[in-house]
Formats: structure tokens, C-alpha cells, sequence
């Protein structure tokens, strides 16, 4: 972890020692650099709680000597959980969201990521997930659900996450979705209240990632939700494209006419065979005219992609999108833009949900805090993936004989490995020497 982390952003510490820290620092006891780390541990080594910080990490031998070589502190003691907390409290979100623009860009200029560009561009996944869920309000900016006599008060987030090689999905930017007219919700049914949503977060989300990447021109890939107008007018004012699902009950009048002119087209047809995965066969339609409810006309290219495994079970995929769509261009955007879409659900909310990371436990109540605990654990993943799909760790599962699943058994495990190491093993000093690191020849692993 320390070589990989040295050798993709060298300058890490420096960033965090900057993180907007507004208590008093001469009262301080720990840095700010020190309790920012102390944050991303719970997240790199998968404890589950900010609780387990006083247990998994209190008992070991090396663990002061490790994190203060890792964050070049000079601490004589560890803290508490609610240290954290309270250090959490007192950095501003925007200096989280800072960092992580500092951890992506310095991918950008790295072309860490640039193997799964889509027709030359990055390619921007979108979508979104619930974060906390309670039977209670908890405050004025809850989401509101009624199912039948229950009534659920809910947090979610949208996110941008930059697709990379190897499976990787870095998260870009996030948008948290929460009501707008929250000083205004007392003696208000919840139908009355004005309820924010994905698509309304969607227009305040990409223009500020225009604002912050304005050099880039981006792929959006999306579920069928964001197939409307307000999503074709939001990318073309962008001068970004798209590729987005489709499907019949979302436009069935374009669905109509694709199938009309799919069979009027019938030298549309690419066929790809592969030695060890289903045959592939796609076909198109260019230039479908749609009329959204605001009574703009779109042109848009239609993309289906039938797949058909050994055994002959078939699995059907289709997809809208601005760009270009041809022979030698629809097997990149059904795989790249369309099938890559599914990452930022398995890669991104189902693995920080279902493991360790635990997306959605309450870290904390207060709106501000657990906001950054979020952002804390969307930086944490980044180096966690680049740790787990990285090379350094491919190399030392060939060095051992095994492959890397055989090694360590379950990417749970790699983290348990990190944490025994933290505890129990003297890292070296060499081994957090910056230039050596930037001399590393590492990769991420897309085998």
C-alpha cells in the first residue's frame, strides 16, 4: 500500500497538512495530516465503524511507529474515535471534495486511466444510490417515501465516477440529493414536500464538473432513467456525449421506429467471435428523430447488442447515444460506454455496500459530518483500487506461485492483511522514499 500510494501521489501528505482545518491549532494535540489518515484507516483497512478504531488498531505493537512513517508525524499517542469526529467536524466539505480533485487530476496528467477511454474520451458513469435510511426525521433535508402505513426518511447521492482500466472506477464528483425547501417542511405532509431527485441533482452536478475539468471531453454513461430531454440539452450545452440505455417503456415511440428501420437496414450488422466469451452481434440505426416533452427534436444514433453464449442463452442490450456509430466503432461503445455502465454499481455502491466499507452504516447523525465521511471513504477507494488492481500486487502473487484470488482468497482479506502488517510489522523507511516509488513501473492490471 505505502509504494503505491507513494508512487501515484507522492505529494498525498503535503495535500492533507493543507485540508481547511479550522481548529485551533495551537490547542491541537494531533495533526491534521495524522487524523486524516486516521479517517482514511477506517475505510483502508475495512473496520466498520469508527468504533473499531479503538480496538482494532489499539493493541498493536507498530501501529504509532507505522502511521507516523506513513503520514511523517511525530506523534507520541493514537486518539480516540470521537477525536476523528470531532477533526471531521472542523474541516469544511469543499476541502474534502479539494483533495479528492487533487487524487483524480493527478491521475489525469498520470494517463493512469486513459486504457478505457471510450473513442479517445474519458467516459463519466452516472448514478445514484441511498446512503441512510431512517424510520425518523432526521432532519430538515430528508428525501420522504411513504410504503403503505410506514413512512422512510432517506439520504441518497448521485455520483460521477471516471471509468479506468482493470474495472477501476474512481469517483469525480457527488451530489447529494436532498430536499430543497428544507426551512420549510414543518406541518407539511410528506406528498408536500417539494422532493428533490437524480435528475434535478444531474444539472447542478455536471455543470460543476464541467467548471472543474473544462479541458475534457466526456462520455456520460446512464441508466434509462436520464433517456429525456433535460439530459440531451444538459450534454450538448456541455459539448459532451453520451451513451444512455434504452428501452421501450422509457420512449416507446422511438423504440417503434427503431425496430421499424433496424429491419430496413439491414447492412447495419457487425458480428464478433471470441474464443472464450459469447458471440457478440450488433446493429444500428442513425440519425432516430425524438421529440422530448419540451418540444425539442433530437437526432440519435440506436445501438443493440445481442450476445449469445456456447449453450445458445442470449442476452439483449441497447443503447442511445450522440456518438458516431459504425462497423468500426459500435463494439467500443456497446462495451466501453454501454456494458461499462454497470461498474459504478458492482465496482462502486454494491462492493462499498456489501464489505467492509460499509456505505451505508451511520457514521455519524449530524448532516454536515456524515457528508464527510462519505467523501472520506469515496478517497479511501481510490487507493484501495489502485492497490488491489495494481501490478505491485500481481507480482507478488506470481513471486508466491498462486494467482492473486488463491493468495489472499477475497479482496476482504487483502485488507485484513494490511491491517496485521500495520500492527505487527516494522515498515521500512525505504519503502516511503518518494522517488523510489516514482521509479516503480506500475500499472493497473486489465487481465
Amino acid at each position: 500500500m505505502v509504494q503505491t500510494t507513494r508512487h501515484f501521489f507522492p505529494q498525498l501528505n503535503s495535500w492533507l497538512a493543507r485540508l481547511p482545518d479550522t481548529r485551533v491549532q495551537e490547542a491541537c494535540t494531533y495533526s491534521t495530516a495524522f487524523l486524516a489518515w486516521w479517517g482514511l484507516s477506517l475505510y483502508l483497512f475495512q473496520l466498520g465503524s469508527r468504533r473499531q478504531l479503538d480496538y482494532e488498531l489499539r493493541d498493536g505493537p507498530q501501529v504509532l511507529a507505522n502511521l507516523n512513517r506513513l503520514t511523517e508525524t511525530a506523534q507520541t499517542t493514537l486518539p480516540v474515535h470521537d477525536t476523528l469526529d470531532h477533526f471531521v467536524g472542523h474541516v469544511k466539505q469543499a476541502g474534502w471534495e479539494r483533495l479528492r480533485t487533487q487524487l483524480v487530476q493527478r491521475l489525469l496528467r498520470m494517463k493512469a486511466l486513459d486504457a478505457a477511454r471510450l473513442l479517445g474520451r474519458p467516459v463519466l458513469l452516472i448514478d445514484a444510490t441511498g446512503l441512510l435510511c431512517f424510520h425518523r426525521r432526521h432532519c430538515a433535508h430528508c428525501l420522504v417515501q411513504r410504503h403503505e402505513k410506514q413512512t422512510f426518511y432517506l439520504h441518497h447521492v448521485l455520483e460521477a465516477k471516471l471509468l479506468g482500466p482493470a474495472g477501476v472506477v474512481v469517483s469525480l464528483d457527488s451530489e447529494f440529493i436532498e430536499n430543497a425547501d428544507a426551512g420549510n417542511v414543518k406541518g407539511k405532509s410528506a406528498e408536500e414536500v417539494k422532493q428533490d431527485c437524480e435528475l434535478k441533482a444531474l444539472q447542478r452536478l455536471l455543470p460543476r464538473v464541467k467548471k472543474t475539468y473544462p479541458q475534457l471531453h466526456f462520455v456520460l454513461a446512464l441508466d434509462n432513467l436520464y433517456a429525456c430531454g433535460p439530459l440531451f440539452s444538459l450534454a450538448q450545452e456541455l459539448k459532451w456525449s453520451f451513451v444512455v440505455t434504452f428501452k421501450e417503456g422509457r420512449t416507446p415511440a422511438l423504440w417503434q421506429e427503431f425496430r421499424a428501420l433496424r429491419a430496413a437496414c439491414p447492412e447495419n450488422v457487425c458480428r464478433q467471435e471470441w474464443a472464450d466469451r459469447p458471440v457478440q452481434e450488433f446493429r444500428w440505426v442513425s440519425q432516430l428523430s425524438y421529440e422530448d416533452s419540451a418540444q425539442r427534436v433530437w437526432k440519435l444514433n440506436a445501438l443493440e447488442s445481442t450476445e449469445t453464449a456456447a449453450e445458445g442463452q442470449q442476452h439483449y442490450f441497447a443503447w442511445l447515444t450522440t456518438l458516431p456509430v459504425g462497423k468500426k466503432t459500435v463494439a467500443e461503445i456497446a462495451q466501453k460506454g454501454g456494458r461499462s455502465r454497470w461498474k459504478i454499481e458492482n465496482e462502486g455502491f454494491n462492493r462499498q455496500k456489501n464489505s467492509g466499507l460499509n456505505l451505508e452504516h451511520v457514521y455519524s447523525t449530524d448532516p454536515e459530518k456524515w457528508k464527510a465521511y462519505y467523501l472520506l471513504l469515496q478517497i479511501a477507494f481510490i487507493l484501495v483500487q489502485l492497490l488491489e488492481r495494481g501490478s505491485l500486487l500481481r507480482r507478488l502473487a506470481e513471486e508466491a506461485g498462486r494467482p492473486v484470488w488463491q493468495l489472499f482468497g477475497s479482496l476482504k482479506n487483502v485488507a485484513r492483511r494490511l491491517l496485521e502488517s500495520l500492527r505487527f510489522e516494522v515498515w521500512e523507511v525505504a519503502w516511503f522514499d518518494p522517488h523510489q516509488a516514482g521509479r516503480l513501473r506500475l500499472e493497473l492490471d486489465s487481465s
